[in-house]
């Protein structure tokens, strides 16, 4: 049986957290702070998207710059760009 340790799965634990592909999409435009990016999300509160955008730096996905603007990193760039075949699929689908 696998542990919930290993890289692939620790990646699906954390982004199947509610909020967290969604943050990622949200900032594949460019940076944002935290208010515009609460507009953007709907029904997420404060608090949440304060915990989301903490594991998703701790996690290394995105940083908060010295603006205070959230931005994703490298590895966070290619998450949005592999999310494109999900978003063209719902686009399809639903």
């Amino acid at each position: 049986m696998r542990s919930a340790t290993q890289p692939p799965l620790a990646a699906m634990d954390l982004l199947g957290q509610r909020w967290m592909l969604r943050i990622v999409w949200e900032l594949q435009p460019g940076p944002q702070g935290f208010l515009g990016l609460r507009r953007r999300m709907d029904n997420c509160s404060s608090s949440m998207l304060s915990v989301r955008l903490q594991r998703l730096q701790e996690a290394g996905v995105l940083v908060k710059r010295e603006d205070k603007a959230y931005e994703l990193t490298t590895a966070g760039t290619e998450l949005a760009t592999a999310l494109e075949p999900l978003w063209q699929w719902s686009r399809e689908r639903l």
